[in-house]
Parts: structure tokens; sequence; C-alpha cells
């Protein structure tokens, strides 16, 4: 009975609600990296769900939300950005590689906000860190946008790891938002340019370590990237005394078609968040069991 009622609330109840507040593709603007900005804005006259920054949405492009046909992506966006929402993404499915050939003007459903990957439930944190590997960038540049927007004073850190400087993602902005916040940014390449004099190679155990230093053992921390790298970023903050509840991560990994028949063999995230304060409850979202955050 229970299966059935999940069943008629995701392929009846949600795709309804998701009608009746449709949103438009305002524009698809390529980045770095083989990767998208997807902006959309309401249809109406009403003003776009409001989210906390570093929180994920599903997003349905060009089909009717009754065609399950849904994807997850991170908004990217600013949450102070009350005018639009903002996803960026990386080329790597058969979806993800259809996004360039989306029209301004198309419709697209958003069902969202979700997940609790986000720095607004740490309001008494000392200093945030991030460390992103890739498009993984894409919560975090959320929080940064946001934290700059609020005029946040508080220490900040970025580890941002790619294969090489051309790809990128976002690098002229973050380097203006070096200058507004009180932002530390390290850059890693795995292959640099000749004349770079930043790190290379890897974001491992030890480049990281480096990286954030025993001045920011007391941040609340995010992670964002590939299996790989948050492995290394569990490591070396572990190896750091950095406690567990304020070590957050989400890592991306391939994934079979879910037993929704979602998305069959695209690139999707799998989240796991390892301190939630004051433990709200758990529930069963669409597809996945995700944590509510507090209002």
């Amino acid at each position: 009975m229970v299966w059935l009622f999940l069943l008629l609330y995701i392929r009846v109840f949600k795709p309804w609600a998701l009608l009746r507040r449709p949103y438009r593709v305002k524009s698809v603007r390529p980045e770095r990296g083989d990767s998208w900005t997807v902006t959309v804005e309401p249809a109406s006259s009403d003003s776009p769900l409001a989210f906390h920054p570093g929180q994920f949405a599903w997003l349905t492009l060009g089909l009717s939300p009754f065609r399950a046909r849904e994807h997850p992506f991170s908004f990217s966006g600013s949450a102070e950005d009350r005018s639009v929402l903002q996803f960026t993404i990386k080329e790597l499915g058969d979806f993800t590689r259809i996004v360039k050939f989306i029209n301004p003007g198309e419709v697209a459903y958003v069902d969202g906000p979700h997940g609790v990957f986000t720095s607004d439930l740490y309001p008494d944190a000392p200093g945030f860190g991030f460390i992103a590997g890739g498009v993984g960038i894409a919560p975090i540049m959320s929080m940064l946008r946001t934290l700059a927007d609020r005029r946040e004073q508080r220490p900040l850190l970025l580890i941002y790891g790619n294969s090489n400087w051309e790809r990128v993602l976002f690098r002229e902005e973050i380097d203006s938002l070096a200058q507004s916040l009180n932002l530390k940014l390290v850059h890693v390449l795995q292959d640099p340019p000749p004349e770079w004099a930043g790190l290379s190679g890897i974001l491992s155990a030890d480049v990281l370590k480096q990286s954030i230093g025993k001045e920011a053992t007391d941040f609340v921390f995010f992670a964002c990237g590939p299996k790989g790298m948050i492995h290394s970023a569990q490591r070396a903050l572990r190896e750091l005394g950095v406690p567990l509840r304020r070590v957050n991560y989400e890592h991306f990994e391939m994934v079979v078609a879910d037993a929704l028949n979602v998305a069959d063999g695209e690139h999707h995230r799998s989240r796991r968040h390892d301190s939630v304060p004051d433990s709200p409850p758990i529930v069963f979202d669409s597809k996945l069991l995700a944590t509510i955050t507090p209002e």
C-alpha cells in the first residue's frame, strides 16, 4: 500500500503540481570544461522557488513532467537572486550532451529544493572550507555567490582541482570573489602550463593538508567532486583533526537506471552528509532518501 501511494505521488500528484508552476529557459551559456549554465525563470509573474545555496533540484527540460525524465542538478547561482535559477551542467551522459542544443523559451519544470549540502545550516561557523574538483564547483559556487551577496566577512578557503588551466570553471569570477570576500584561493592543476607557480598534481590527502593548514581546522568543510577526491578530502581532514560533524561532502558517480527508471545511464549525484545539525527528520523524497532542511 505504501509503494502504491509513492507511485501515485511520483507519477501523478507531483507532475500535476509541477505543471501548475512552469519555467522557461532564459539562456544556455557555454562554460569552460565542456559545461553549460542553464538559466530558467518562471513562465508567469511568480518568483522562482527559494532555496539554500548548495542545494539541488530535479530539472525537466522540454518535456512534460509526466514523462518522468527529470535529472538532478545543483543550483549554481546565488540564493539571494530572486529572479532566476541557474544550473551548471557538464557534458557526461546522454541527457547532458544535448543541453547545449536547448533553446531559450523552451519549457522547464523544477522540483525542489532538496538536500542539506549548504552553509546555511552553520550560521555560527567561524569560517568555511570548500574543496572542489571539476564541475563539483557548481554547488560551492552557489554558496560563494550567496556569501558575497550577503557581504560575508568570515574567513573562507577554496581548494579547486582541475586537469588544466583552460578547464577551470568560473575562473575569472572566482578571482573576483577572492577580492570581495575574505577568501583564500588555492588552484591545483594536474597538467599546469610551463609558467605555473601554484600547486600541481591531483587533490591528494597530502596536497589538501598542505593547502588547509592548521589555521583552518576549526572551519566547517564542504567537499564536492569525484569519489577519489572525496576520499582524499576525508583522509586529509581526519588527519588534521577536523571533527566528522564539521565535514559535509557530495560525490558524483555513474549509475544505471534506478528503481523508478529515471535517467538511464546518466551522471548522477550520490550524496552523503556526515553531519546535520539538530538531526532533522528523514523522509522519502521522490527518488532518494533526503534530509529535509529546517525552515
